[in-house]
């Protein structure tokens, strides 16, 4: 694919963000100057990857070169590189592309993450706490940051539910095939037969919303304060810190106790209650239009099994674009890179295809 015009109209836009970031009045709105250094800071690193394409490509070239020549013992060389060069400039093309595609509008912001046992009763829950830990690893290699904003632990040390917020450089756009039903199989730590045993656990990735995106009126808040139950410490326990808050409208309800602060708990009910209220809003948008695709990659519902994790056979397979991976140790130790690059290119694959449908002429 040829991306020279597409590259060129980022540079041009690259120039006029470098000016607006340089003007100190820009940040004296915090909201336009957060959205123009969001933009600053892609499309910079898009610029760096398109040079980094054309590097390989002609570092491809030279090689090719190369295997012509009369030496044959650098033929021979430039040969055996040939084939690591040209998957490399595949690979970037790819990741290109992907840069490229038009951007879903929350794309950029961070995310808040539910993550709660389904099936499977103790074992789901232990589940739940493995997934937990796999994304808390994954931010801390992608030089993220997370906060754990509610948390229900189990008996066995598990999750009956757990939220936090994961923060960073487009986090959003990184993890939001990520929601789904994730089921796992293996031998419960208290299994004494050694059967494998099936459980499940959903994940749901929301954009954080911000105030402008929804409005929270007081009227139809009921925020109540009362002491925080469970482990925790005599200060947490005996403080009213705990903070239930309902949204009256939609029956929505959080309850944030994790901290000894009544004030930050508030904060953080909020903030998720605002991004379940927003992917209701927008789900509920997306249903008055239907011919909203629901295609390879899934819709990112709650009820949908999206992948498996065999730890018998070391097996992830994520369901929606039929990717089978041996390494499920690796990934379970946060290293999800291959999984989310194999489903945004399935996704721009198919979004390329539906936007080329709809430009195609109709039949006579």
């Amino acid at each position: 694919m040829d991306f020279d015009t597409l590259i060129q109209r980022k540079r041009e836009r690259f120039q006029e963000l470098e000016t607006e970031v340089a003007n100190p009045a820009l940040f004296s709105n915090r909201k336009r100057a957060g959205e123009i250094m969001r933009e600053h800071a892609s499309i910079k690193a898009l610029l760096a990857k398109s040079d980094e394409l054309e590097q390989a490509r002609k570092q491809l070239d030279d090689t090719r070169e190369l295997a012509l020549s009369n030496d044959v013992a650098i033929a021979a060389m430039a040969e055996d590189e040939i084939a690591d060069l040209d998957k490399r400039v595949t690979d970037l093309e790819r990741e290109l592309q992907i840069e490229l595609f038009p951007r879903d509008e929350h794309e950029d912001r961070d995310a808040i993450i539910e993550i709660r046992a389904g099936t499977g009763g103790n074992e789901a829950a232990i589940f739940a706490a493995d997934l937990y830990r796999m994304y808390n690893r994954y931010a801390e290699a992608a030089g993220l940051k997370t906060e754990q904003l509610a948390a229900s632990p189990s008996e066995l040390g598990g999750f009956k539910e757990v939220i936090f917020r994961v923060s960073g450089e487009s986090v959003f756009h990184k993890l939001r095939y990520e929601s789904g039903v994730h089921r796992v199989q293996r031998v419960p730590a208290t299994e004494a037969q050694g059967r494998i045993h099936t459980s499940t656990a959903t994940v749901a990735v929301l954009p954080e919303a911000e105030d402008v995106d929804l409005e929270l009126k007081p009227e139809e808040l009921r925020i109540e304060v009362s002491r925080a139950g469970g482990p925790g410490g005599q200060g947490v326990n005996t403080t009213d810190s705990a903070v239930q808050v309902l949204h009256i409208p939609t029956g929505t309800m959080v309850r944030c106790q994790d901290g000894r602060s009544q004030i930050k708990n508030k904060e953080r009910a909020l903030s998720i209650l605002r991004a379940r209220l927003l992917e209701r809003k927008e789900r509920e948008e997306a249903e008055k239009y239907s011919a909203q695709r629901r295609g390879q990659i899934g819709t990112g519902g709650r009820e949908e099994k999206i992948r498996t994790y065999n730890f018998p056979q070391n097996r992830v397979t994520d369901h929606r674009i039929g990717l089978t991976l041996y390494n499920l140790d690796r990934v379970m130790d946060g290293n999800l890179d291959e999984l989310i690059t194999a489903l945004q290119t399935a996704d721009v694959a198919e979004r390329l295809g539906g936007a080329l449908e709809g430009a195609a002429p109709s039949a006579p």
